[in-house]
Formats: C-alpha cells, structure tokens, sequence
C-alpha cells in the first residue's frame, strides 16, 4: 500500500472434516427452512438429479430472521451436512478505510470458491456491507459501496461461478440493496421466525437431552410457558435452571429450577436485598393486587401466570401474565382489556389510598398504555371518530437520505383528534379498572394481605383466593445433595442461642 501503510489480508475461516460438526439433529423450530437448505444439499451431493429437468443450481439464499432465532446455527448445520468445502466470513470483514481493499476481499474469496467448486460460501450479517446505494449523507462513492458492486458483479457477472452457492444472514433485511434480492443473486429468502410451540419444545429436548433431569419436568409446559422466545433465549433459560440445581446442590434439574430460571430470564434477577418501608411494601402488595385482579375479571387478558411484591430488575413488584397458546394477532377486546390491566395499580392506589397519596409507582404502566393507545388510534384503526386509516408514519428506523424527504406530515386538525382519541381510550380503561376493583373490594384486599404475607403468588393461589378458600401451604423444595456436617463425636454446652437476624441486617457469627 502507499506510504508504508499495511493493511491486515483476512480469509474466510475454511471448515474441514476436523471441525466438530454441526448437523440438522441439532437444528429444531424451524422445519422450512430446514426443509429449503436441504434442497441445497441435495443439490450440491447430486447436481443431476435437478438439472436433467433443466433446473439450475440457485446461487444464493438469504437466511432471514430476528436475533437469536438460529440462522448462523443453520449455515453451520448445512457445511455439517453437505461435506463440501464451507468459507465462513462477517460482513464486517470485508470493509476497511482503505478504499478498495474490500472489493479485493470478496474477489479473493469468490477464487478461493471456484477453486473448491462445489462449495458454500456464508456471510454473516451482511447488512454490514449489503446497505442500499447511495443512502446516507456520505456520499456515493465509498468503500462500502465499491464492496457492494464487487459483491454484485460476483454474483451475478459475465464469469461463471456455477457450483459456487453464496448463503447469507441478516435481521434487517429492509435496509439491503434491491439489487443484492433479485432472483439470480439471493434466489431464496429463508424466513427464521421466532419458534411456535411445536418448535419450542423440539428446542428445549435439543438443549436437554444431554443433562440430568428430574421426572417432574414437564417440557411441554416450559415451552407453553415461553412464548414469542427464540431459541438463544431458551438455550439461555436452560443454562440457567442448571446453573440454579447446581447452586443449590440438587443432583437432577428440577422443574422448580426451571420456573425460576424463566422467571429471572424474562422478568429479571429478584433483588432480596432491597429493603423497603412497611408502608411501600403494603402500597405495592395494593398496586400489584390492582394489577391481578383486572386481569382475572376483565375479560381479554391472558391468564395470571404470577404477582410478586419481590423486587425484580427495576420493578419494585410485577404481576405477569402468559397466553396459554401462540398467538399471530390481537383483538379489540384484548387490546382494551390490556389496557384496563395496566392501569388496575394506579385504580388501586387511589381507591385504597385517595388521589393525594398515589405513587409515581404507575410510570411504566402509563408509558406503555400510552403506546398502545395511540398505535390503536393511529395505525390498527380501532377508533370510530379517525376511522381505519393510518395517520402519521409508521413507527421504524428512518433511513438517513432515503425517509427523510418522504416524511409525510399530518394536518392540525387531525393531530388534535389522535390526541382527543388517545385520551378517551386512556380515560375509558381508567374508568373500567376503577369499576373492576370496586366491585371486587374484598377480592383485592384478600390478594394484597397475601402478598404481603407471602410475598408471591402463583395462577393456583390466585383460584383459591377467588373463590374465598385458604390457601395451602407450599411444597417442599427437592433435596439439596450437597454432604451434611460431620455430627460432633461428644455432645460439648452450647451457648444459648442469639436472636435471628433482622431482614438485610448483618449476621454477627459466635466468636
């Protein structure tokens, strides 16, 4: 290079038979995608068998899907299937500062391709170096850009790269170049969505099936239990309950381990240690009581899964619920019952307390009820007086250079009726949660003592307490298998016994 600069030469990592290897066993959740990648292979293993009917090798396949969902997982799966030659490379890889030096990258990498022909060649996050021309307030004529042709004209250019199959993943597929998804470059765009039910399960085995578990786990209900997760979260939650067995000396991975674990993965860590005023602790068991007793009454919600007063994450308490089943759209009526749901802790907090000692407690509440009213206005149509119209832009990223000059502004007059809209449907949910806990006074005030009392509440202590009954006393925890303390060989005096330690207090051991 000039003036002595030397640029670092990067190639694309080459999985051989040592690689540990990857195959579709260890791929579950995403049965079509599976199914499109296993044409590829097929392909590749016996060309003849698809171009004696005149078909062609397609030349690429854009894996495309939220973070976590298992695309870089699936390309490793088919290099672990094909037994071809599989060059693996980050989009970032290829773009420098120096100008040029990209392109030369992907020139590099297409000859090393041909010169394993058949093979694959996978680029992960390619929207590093796959963004739309000409966007951005740059300039034209840049590094990324040069690498992007380079790219392009490799693909698809004069010089023939028949048995060389490009694979490529990205979860923002809305800022590639219309160029780089026309049929002949990524011929096959492989959708990996979050995984349904089915899928969820088939994951959990996956990450289960070699660990020691306890015969009271029931994966089906873990996988009912996790909707809308991907499969990182569920390798995650999986690491976690036995991460919990193990800190608590159980020799099996109980069921009890696994609840906990995917309450701390999707509500947060408890926080034991925070100590709170005996009047914080009864004006939160209210709020979250109001939270729980609105999603039981009101019909819409999804069922209660479970009400804590224990800190968790930034919430001093949360009341949580879980759809019984995968869910692709939402109603009217469970939009509206969400909504009185959220705000159920501040109805709670004013009807128990008065209007001069509610808390700023509902904060959260309020932002996201407030996002839902207005998108239910604005965009999903629902309001009679706007109609089944879109008002404003929709809610996304914009894309410097390209949105900018199509903003679309919205008159004065419409402006104050979204807002007039937004707050009537604010104001009804209000009102509703304000009714909801009137008429069940007794119901509220008979969760809120048992929180206080037991700090946290399941789906079942919940029935109970709807239909008047006591609740009963907690299950043991599964025995720890950690070693018991020697027993003393004679029995010695012992000093009489010092008083327990206060809650989050120091523990003075004997001297």
């Amino acid at each position: 290079m000039e003036q002595g600069v030397l640029v670092r030469e990067v190639q694309a990592k080459l999985l051989t038979g040592d690689t540990p290897k990857v195959t579709f066993q260890d791929v579950s959740g995403c049965d079509e995608a599976k199914q499109e990648l296993q044409e590829i292979i097929e392909f590749l293993k016996d060309p003849q068998k698809f171009t004696k009917l005149g078909g062609r090798l397609p030349k690429g396949a854009l894996l495309i899907g939220p973070p976590g969902t298992g695309k870089t997982l699936l390309a490793k799966a088919v290099a672990g299937e094909a037994g071809r030659p599989f060059f693996s490379m980050s989009g970032s890889d290829f773009v420098e500062m120096f100008v040029g030096v990209g392109a030369s990258r992907v020139r590099d990498l297409f000859e090393q391709g041909k010169a394993h022909a058949p093979c694959i060649i996978f680029i992960d996050e390619i929207d590093a170096v796959g963004r739309h021309r000409g966007a951005g307030l740059g300039g034209g004529h840049d590094e990324r850009e040069q690498t992007l042709n380079q790219l392009l004209v490799e693909m698809d250019g004069f010089e023939s790269n028949d048995g060389v199959i490009l694979i490529a993943a990205t979860n923002r597929p809305d800022v590639l170049d219309p160029a780089l998804l026309r049929p002949g470059r990524f011929d096959r765009q492989i959708i990996v969505d979050a995984p349904d039910l089915r899928g969820r399960e088939g994951i959990l085995r996956v990450h289960l099936r070699n660990k020691p578990i306890a015969e009271d786990v029931d994966v089906n209900k873990i996988a009912r239990g996790t909707p809308g997760m991907a499969g990182a979260d569920l390798a995650n939650l999986v690491n976690e309950g036995a991460l919990l067995a193990a800190r608590r000396g159980h020799d099996k991975i109980y069921m009890t381990d696994f609840e906990e674990a995917k309450d701390k993965v999707m509500l947060g860590a408890e926080r034991k240690s925070l100590v709170m005023r005996e009047e914080e602790r009864r004006l939160t068991a209210y709020h979250e009581a109001g939270h729980a007793v609105c999603a039981v009454m009101v019909k819409g919600n999804d069922p209660l899964h479970k009400v804590t007063i224990v800190p968790r994450g930034r919430a001093l308490g949360i009341a949580f619920t879980l759809p019984e089943d995968d869910r692709v759209s939402v109603t009217r009526e469970q939009l509206e019952a969400r909504l009185v749901m959220a705000y159920g802790g501040r109805a709670a907090e004013e009807i128990v307390f008065g209007r001069d000692h509610v808390t700023t407690g509902a904060s959260s509440d309020i932002q996201q009820a407030t996002a839902i009213a207005r998108r239910y206005v604005t965009q999903w149509g629902l309001s009679d007086a706007i109609g089944p119209i879109l008002v404003g832009d929709v809610e996304q990223e914009i894309f410097l250079g390209q949105q900018l000059a199509s903003r679309r502004e919205v008159s004065e007059k419409t402006a104050q009726l979204v807002d007039s809209e937004v707050k009537r449907v604010i104001d009804d949910a209000f009102g509703r949660a304000v009714q909801t806990l009137t008429e069940h006074r007794l119901l509220l005030d008979a969760v809120a003592a048992m929180l206080l009392e037991r700090e946290t509440l399941t789906r079942e202590d919940f029935e109970y307490l709807v239909r008047g009954e006591a609740l009963p006393p907690r299950a043991p925890l599964p025995p720890s298998s950690l070693p018991k303390p020697p027993a003393a060989a004679a029995p010695v005096a012992q000093p009489k016994p010092a008083a327990p330690p206060m809650l989050g207090g120091p523990e003075i051991s004997p001297a």
